[in-house]
């Protein structure tokens, strides 16, 4: 069997194979949809299909939506081009269970993938048509965090962004001013109220959406190309919402193991395609069990009635304490010291260093014995409770290929609010003092360590991809093993990384101290992992 609109109306076949349907009549929700947009959501990776799709599927399979999510991929073209469109823009989602189960479902709640190409001109034309539709409720988007930056290190605008300020709204290319540009469409059409929904994995992520549009904006108003009225739609309330939200799916890359899988079943071309920009996708999609979505309830025209898949809808002040919880205590905390020490001990899988008494000591003590000292309790979830889902089943989960080089992943930009906040709480409390700390501290230093790119056999290994790498490495260019001096403390001073002086709240030395004794010979992070943590 092959994914396709045909071979799925052969259901009797894929319910053999364990493969469960869609509920709805998909050809009737994609001529809904034509007619009448509700939703479209830029960047068609993993998590979305995985997570965001299958979320509105069950309100197709109950009844309680009758049309679908417009796809639009706005940066890597061949997502579509490979596994959309070749497949009817159908995804089989396949859910692994830490006990080696695997519920897979053909997701077909995307009715249109569109590549946000000028060249491309009737997927441009079509996604201007949507735009104009005042049946459009939402635009979403998962475009990641670097997908709303506007600027480089130096505060100075990036080619692309510059580009497309010069030229104004008929030709965008960055996906922010592409956003701009079509939403100048919607305020020409009728001024119809609309509301952007980032559900990227980053803080204060529907600001960022907010301050992209308008900076792009405020740049064309003084080139003559929009007028002044625009801008005051954009900051409307009334016309144009950007709420917060906070989204938890760990989504790796297409599995091997799966793929195999969904062979032996029967089912053919599940093939990984690698893009030239480097997008790891494929028909299916692998995902962990859990998920969390939590989305401030501020829409302009409407919404999907999403509380009925399980997305839980608040106010603002409560999806900034989810964020907070799970970003700086119960989840990203863990995940980094994993990925540091992960790359130096020689793992591949986070859920094999999770078997690693050593490493899970490690993680407990930073989330149990330190963060929930300081965790900001949302109320809604229970952050102990979290905390054991995350290191119980979802860490330990043998079947999620993530990696802690894949984690690693601008761990600069990561250190002040993983480890920061917490360290700033301590320092606010009477109760609490920073230089009790110990696994965080620990943490720190195992970044500080992993950035030599040695490992600890004495290997050289290539560390994950960091806007500040090269910074960061040259302030300990030719440190070696069994060196005691070095520039370390230009890096553990750095205010703009950490978000504190960690000297001036008395964690700097020992910080240093951690750092060359991890750095002390061959097997001196696993010595010193014990001597802290074991």
């Amino acid at each position: 069997m092959v994914l396709s609109n045909n071979a799925i109306k052969n259901r009797d076949t894929w319910k053999d194979m364990g493969v469960k349907l869609p509920e709805f009549d998909i050809d009737q929700v994609r001529e809904n949809t034509r007619e009448r947009p509700q939703w479209v959501h830029f960047g068609a990776g993993n998590i979305f299909r995985a997570f965001i799709a299958n979320a509105h599927q069950k309100l197709l399979d109950r009844k309680k939506a009758d049309t679908g999510i417009v796809a639009v991929e706005s940066f890597d073209y061949e997502i579509i081009d490979r596994v959309y469109k070749p497949y009817d823009n159908l995804t089989l989602l396949v859910l692994m269970h830490a006990n080696g189960d695997f519920d897979k479902t053909i997701i077909g709640s995307i009715t249109e993938a569109i590549a946000a190409d000028r060249n491309r001109t009737d997927d441009f034309n079509r996604l201007v048509e949507i735009f104009e539709k005042p049946s459009l409720q939402m635009a979403s988007f998962t475009i990641t965090e670097k997908g709303y930056s506007l600027t480089d290190a130096d505060g100075n605008y990036i080619k692309a962004v510059q580009r497309d300020i010069e030229k104004g709204p008929d030709d965008p290319v960055h996906t922010m001013s592409l956003v701009t540009a079509l939403v100048y469409h919607r305020y020409k059409k009728g001024q119809y109220p609309i509301t952007f929904v980032s559900m990227d994995n980053c803080a204060n992520n529907g600001d960022r959406i907010k301050e992209g549009v308008l900076t792009i904006a405020k740049e064309w108003l003084k080139r003559g190309f929009v007028d002044e009225g625009f801008i005051a739609y954009l900051q409307d309330e009334e016309k144009i919402t950007y709420p917060l939200t906070m989204i938890d799916k760990i989504t790796p890359r297409p599995s091997e193991t799966v793929k195999e899988t969904l062979s032996q079943k029967g089912i053919e071309g599940m093939d990984i395609v690698v893009t030239a920009r480097n997008s790891y996708v494929a028909p299916f999609v692998n995902a962990e069990v859990s998920e969390y979505l939590v989305i401030e309830d501020r829409f302009t025209n409407g919404r999907p009635p999403l509380e009925e898949a399980g997305v839980i809808f608040t106010d603002r002040e409560t999806v900034n304490k989810v964020e907070t919880m799970k970003v700086t205590t119960c989840l990203n905390p863990l995940h980094t010291a994993l990925a540091v020490s992960g790359c130096l001990l020689g793992y591949n899988l986070i859920a094999d260093e999770m078997k690693d008494p050593l490493l899970r000591k490690f993680v407990e003590k930073i989330g149990y014995d330190e963060g929930l000292k300081v965790v900001v309790d949302p109320g809604i979830i229970n952050p102990r409770e979290f905390l054991d889902e995350v290191i119980n089943e979802r860490f330990s989960n043998p079947f999620i290929p993530d990696t802690p080089q894949r984690i690693a992943t601008d761990t600069s930009q990561k250190v002040g609010i993983r480890f920061g906040e917490t360290i700033k709480a301590y320092a606010r409390r009477e109760d609490l003092n920073p230089a009790d700390l110990v696994a965080i501290p620990l943490a720190i230093a195992t970044w500080c360590r992993y950035l030599l790119g040695i490992d600890d056999k004495g290997n050289e290994f290539t560390i994950s991809p960091d806007p500040l790498a090269h910074i960061l490495q040259g302030i300990l260019q030719g440190v070696t093993l069994g060196d005691t001096t070095s520039n370390v403390r230009d890096i553990i001073s750095n205010k703009t990384i950490f978000g504190v002086d960690l000297y001036e709240v008395g964690l700097g030395e020992k910080i240093e101290k951690m750092f060359y004794e991890l750095l002390e010979s061959e097997g001196a992070v696993r010595r010193t992992l014990e001597k802290y943590i074991g």
